[in-house]
């Protein structure tokens, strides 16, 4: 499984939490930064990693922000990206079976990043149901921008 990660200025501990669980659960990774606690743009990062996950040989994307927040909104900016921001266990599991989630963002501030490692190893090794309903769902996300009404 490969992975691509990023980080903002406020995510950049955090991140290396995060490479140590993927390290441990023996997934290959490649880390676009950020590498300092110098003030950075999410979106940039967002950008740089959402368009790996859709044009180049990665699994999954992981972002991590201060709040989690700035990075899911920015990822789901582009077409075929579905991040989520996950908190605990059920909130990866379902992300990945009804959703098909491409992107797991966190949060590194007032957050207890002992979670991280449960965290992604279940978003990471859950799989998308394949539901016909589910399926539909995320057609929609991708061609909702051009649907008038439901």
């Amino acid at each position: 499984m490969k992975i691509v990660i990023g980080c903002d200025h406020a995510g950049v501990k955090a991140k290396n939490e995060v490479i140590d669980v993927l390290e441990n659960i023996a997934c290959s990774y490649t880390d676009l930064g950020v590498f300092s606690e110098d003030k950075s743009d999410y979106p940039l990062i967002a950008k740089e990693v959402s368009e790996k996950v859709l044009t180049e040989d990665f699994d999954f994307g992981i972002l991590i922000c201060g709040s989690g927040t700035g990075m899911t909104i920015a990822a789901n900016r582009f077409k075929g990206i579905r991040a989520v921001l996950c908190y605990d266990i059920y909130s990866a599991k379902m992300s990945r079976i009804d959703n098909d989630c491409n992107i797991l963002c966190l949060r590194a501030r007032e957050f207890d990043t002992s979670k991280y490692y449960e965290i992604i190893r279940e978003f990471l090794e859950t799989g998308f149901s394949e539901e016909i309903r589910h399926k539909n769902r995320i057609n929609l996300l991708d061609t909702i921008s051009n649907l008038e009404k439901f």
